[in-house]
């Protein structure tokens, strides 16, 4: 019992976060382990993911590791990896904080 409710909860954490980060425009790949999602962030227009994962930390105030350090090469250049093992309140203010994302080519209203 343990281990199947233990698996439910970061289940319902990753379908938060995936429910979360897709209303706010990223690319999720629905993870079938860990307690991470990789997303894609093209759409936002930064140079890489670098660049992006900097913005995030300071003027969003959401961290999240580049999708490059992944890989030996360029590869992941236009990949984040968000973590969902958190608490509810701390996903809820990841998405309040993400409203402040606007995607590339996209107007301020």
């Amino acid at each position: 019992d343990y281990y199947t409710g233990l698996a439910a909860h970061y289940q319902a954490r990753r379908d938060r976060l995936l429910e979360i980060l897709e209303r706010h425009q990223f690319t999720c790949y629905k993870p079938a382990g860990a307690y991470y999602i990789m997303t894609d962030i093209s759409v936002f227009g930064f140079a890489d993911d670098v660049e992006f994962a900097r913005y995030l930390v300071k003027d969003v105030g959401v961290a999240a590791v580049p999708g490059s350090s992944f890989y030996k090469t360029g590869a992941g250049r236009t990949k984040l990896r968000f973590c969902f093992c958190k608490k509810d309140e701390t996903l809820a203010e990841a998405d309040r904080r993400l409203l402040k994302l606007v995607p590339a080519g996209a107007t301020l209203h």
